[in-house]
């Protein structure tokens, strides 16, 4: 005899349970209840744990798409990479994988510096690191240097050692007052029609200036538009550290438009620093700032989204040559020899196809074997022929060790 037996086999009026399922009980060692109560009810589990039903497809990934709420992120197309995107409702999307000449900035870290560019106070229009132009006013004063990045003070490893450009800005005043970085980006058609977004890192001296960042379509000489045609994407307040910013803007169509016969439309890239109520079209009222500025790292690639910096071409070596396009720089003699006391010439093989048939500068302190400065006198692939006209009795002529002559074939 057992008490469950017992039991089960009592009067009915005690219990309907009988033998079997009183022997469920076997092995308790507490309230049944307690135990109960203490397990997950069944009308949230579903608000705890996640459904395997919301995974539909290999490589799906579950995000939040709120706070406690999950969703479901389809897997992107193969070669896809995922990148942060707040429009989106989950925070996340799937891009095709960028690689090079995404970024259509040539010299985006200012590591090329044929120029020797060191410091320069100089107004108007002037280049200084490779393919950047600097525009400063009539007023106040705006000092360029060139900086380097100490061990350790870089935004981005790997860059220790190398350029960031500083922008220090005094004394400004007026309508006209202006200091911007600008990239001349050839061809007009380059991101027309688009959504593009334009990145770089900045960091200020002091307070919470702003940064603004506009565009300009060039449709060459006798192109149409004749002036240019101006879109401000914005600016941003920047900080006394060093951090990543980026404009999002819709570059306008050219459909309609006439590009010019020069092949010297363009699409022109400026940052500015500051700026006078003359400038406030381009720069939404960026106003005139005085304060020391850093950039680095400047980045315009297609879409909504900034991805990590990259050169436009990935190596050092192929912006030097990118670089030279647009100039390039002799440090060694040339001579230059003719059959008649009339002219000489000398013959120069260009590295890389220019974009167009350069004009030459010399510097020099003696020019041997004549007065007169040499000039390009015709140039046909990547060949080049330097003409000297002179009276001189030698065939012969040359400058000194400490010359140089430069080509630019610049915008």
């Amino acid at each position: 005899m057992t008490k469950a037996r017992d039991l089960a086999n009592a009067s009915t009026a005690l219990s309907a349970v009988d033998a079997t399922e009183l022997g469920y009980l076997d092995g308790v060692t507490s309230a049944v209840q307690t135990q109960l109560d203490a397990k997950l009810a069944s009308s949230t589990a579903a608000t705890t744990y996640v459904a395997n039903a919301l995974a539909d497809a290999k490589g799906d990934i579950l995000v939040a798409s709120a706070d406690n709420t999950v969703t479901r992120l389809p897997v992107g197309s193969t070669g896809d990479t995922i990148v942060a995107d707040g429009s989106t409702s989950t925070g996340l999307r799937y891009t095709s994988l960028f690689g090079a000449n995404k970024n259509k900035i040539i010299n985006g870290d200012f590591r090329i510096n044929q120029r020797n560019f060191t410091s320069n106070t100089s107004g108007g229009d002037v280049y200084e690191f490779d393919r950047w132009l600097s525009q400063s006013p009539s007023s106040g004063t705006v000092t360029r240097t060139a900086q380097v990045f100490t061990t350790g003070a870089a935004p981005v490893a790997g860059y220790e050692g190398t350029n960031f450009y500083r922008y220090d800005v005094t004394g400004q005043s007026g309508s006209t007052a202006r200091a911007q970085a600008a990239q001349i980006i050839e061809s007009v058609r380059t991101f027309a029609g688009q959504t593009i977004t334009i990145s770089f890192w900045a960091k200020a001296a002091s307070g919470t200036p702003a940064v603004a960042v506009a565009l300009q379509q060039s449709f060459g000489t006798g192109g149409s538009p004749s002036s240019v045609v101006t879109t401000a994407a914005g600016k941003k307040t920047i900080g006394t550290s060093w951090a990543r910013y980026s404009y999002t803007v819709a570059v306008p169509s050219i459909s309609g438009k006439t590009l010019g016969t020069n092949n010297n439309d363009s699409l022109v890239v400026q940052i500015w620093f500051s700026g006078g109520s003359n400038y406030d079209s381009r720069t939404t009222t960026l106003g005139v700032q005085n304060n020391t500025f850093d950039i680095w790292g400047v980045q315009a690639e297609a879409g909504s989204v900034s991805t990590p910096f990259q050169t436009a071409t990935g190596t050092l070596q192929g912006e030097l040559a990118a670089c030279m396009r647009y100039y390039i720089k002799y440090t060694s003699q040339i001579a230059w020899s003719g059959a008649d006391t009339a002219n000489r010439y000398g013959y120069i093989m260009l590295p890389y196809q220019m974009r167009t048939a350069p004009t030459c500068a010399f510097t020099y302190t003696t020019l041997y074997g004549t007065t007169n400065a040499p000039t390009i006198g015709s140039i046909k692939d990547n060949m080049a022929r330097l003409s000297i006209v002179s009276s001189a009795a030698t065939n012969e002529m040359y400058y000194d060790s400490a010359g140089y002559l430069t080509l630019s074939a610049e915008l």
